[in-house]
């Protein structure tokens, strides 16, 4: 398979959950070593979250790496030396995000990392945070949301969009119930 190949199919995969791998923080680990090798003094912080972040939940076996930047301006700056650094990215896709730019890895014709650039400590940066700590302290909501991931992923498995967009109520409600319970 030559790599335009490999990468369509890593673009097309269909959504699919795996028992929780005690390789995955490793994995991360090696990831963040390599991009803070690579990039020195873009990141103000390298954080794994994400339900590989997760120890014990099942999870779409790509680890998700959010990387904070000082400026949007900057996450687009990066966008090209990234992709160098064997990364791919969809420009349109990222012309539709707001706050955040999006890249991925892959090997083999399968994803194995995403890369989110964001504004250290913004809202959304805090809340992606926020949601890995909950379900990490929580075992019974971590449970829950893998019941609730499992049915997602059957219902939208070649749609994953649609499985991003059912997973954004469950991860809205957490935090508001971890708000409140701050309050």
């Amino acid at each position: 398979m030559d790599e335009a190949e490999s990468l369509n199919r890593a673009i097309h995969e269909e959504v699919a959950l795996f028992p929780y791998d005690a390789n995955w923080p490793a994995m991360f680990e090696d990831e963040r070593n390599r991009l803070l090798h690579v990039f020195p003094r873009d990141f103000l912080a390298i954080e794994h979250v994400g339900s590989t972040a997760v120890p014990g939940l099942s999870a779409k076996p790509i680890i998700d790496i959010l990387a904070g930047v000082d400026s949007m301006a900057r996450a687009d700056a990066l966008m090209e030396p990234l992709c160098r650094a064997k990364y791919a990215t969809s420009m349109e896709f990222n012309a539709s995000l707001v706050g955040r730019r999006w890249l991925m890895r892959w090997a083999e014709g399968r994803r194995t990392h995403h890369l989110h650039l964001m504004v250290f400590s913004s809202p959304e940066w805090e809340q992606r945070l926020a949601f890995r700590d909950i379900l990490c302290a929580n075992a019974n909501m971590a449970k829950q949301y893998e019941r609730n991931k499992r049915r997602w992923a059957t219902e939208f498995r070649s749609d994953r969009e649609a499985y991003t967009a059912a997973k954004r109520d469950f991860i809205n409600e957490a935090l508001k119930m971890q708000h409140g319970s701050l309050l």
